[in-house]
């Protein structure tokens, strides 16, 4: 049964994963035998990461390029696809917030935005599915949140960004399901992040998350990874344009 969450043989991307869920993320996949590429931002923390892969006998390699361009987003996959042949999973995870209201935001947020967390997953999962079909087997896994599904004042941006995640895993689930390839969302609650870091430092928002959650405590990262490596893998092979949602229950409470 347990061979059935192995990635032996499986090579992936991860975006955004030089730290927080993307890397607890990468640090899952790879522990399950799958030959990771971690993507960021920051050469040096992406160094620090491809060094503790490596110490415990993990292959990794990495990537830096930035995801507000879809130019260099697009360009990226395919000096990926040049250098190792093919990705077999791909975790879009990279994303941001710009914490702006409606009356506060610039069109430039609005764009900073969508680009990151919405278009770069588009645009990813249009250059690998191709490679993907050809071997009729493949897992994209977008990163959404409870903001797929729910909606806080104050962050339109990100909202709509996430909405539109869960809409675009649907949409292509259904659109390469017959062909191999299944995608899936995994959609967050409250994670004790670098990310969240304005929000743990807030007494009044971290006990309201607490109260509002079911199992009354905020979610770490490592419980992220478990849900990766069942959407990645064959024991998941059934599920395709699913919502995961890792939450604590948030959801299922509001």
């Amino acid at each position: 049964m347990l061979d059935m969450f192995s990635l032996k043989g499986k090579s992936a991307l991860i975006t955004g994963a030089s730290r927080g869920l993307g890397y607890a993320i990468a640090e899952a996949l790879a522990s399950a035998g799958a030959q990771t590429i971690v993507h960021g931002r920051d050469r040096t923390a992406l160094d620090r990461a491809q060094a503790a892969f490596a110490q415990r006998g993990w292959a990794c390699s990495t990537m830096v390029a930035e995801m507000t361009d879809e130019s260099v987003v697009r360009r990226m996959a395919r000096e990926l696809l040049a250098q190792h042949g093919r990705v077999d999973i791909l975790v879009n995870n990279a994303g941001g917030n710009i914490r702006k209201g409606l009356l506060e935001a610039s069109s430039a947020d609005w764009r900073e935005v969508l680009e990151m967390d919405l278009t770069a997953c588009f645009a990813l999962a249009q250059e690998f599915a191709p490679r993907m079909i050809e071997a009729s087997w493949g897992r994209i896994i977008n990163m959404g949140s409870v903001m797929s599904v729910l909606s806080r004042a104050g962050i339109p941006a990100y909202t709509a960004a996430k909405h539109g995640v869960a809409g675009l895993t649907r949409a292509l689930a259904a659109e390469l399901g017959r062909k191999g390839v299944t995608v899936n969302a995994i959609c967050p609650g409250f994670f004790r992040t670098e990310t969240n870091e304005v929000h743990l430092r807030n007494p009044k928002f971290t006990s309201w998350v607490e109260e509002r959650t079911p199992l009354g405590r905020w979610g770490e990262p490592k419980e992220v990874g478990s849900a990766a490596i069942f959407l990645a893998s064959n024991g998941g092979s059934y599920v395709n344009g699913h919502l995961l949602m890792v939450d604590g229950g948030l959801t299922a409470s509001m």
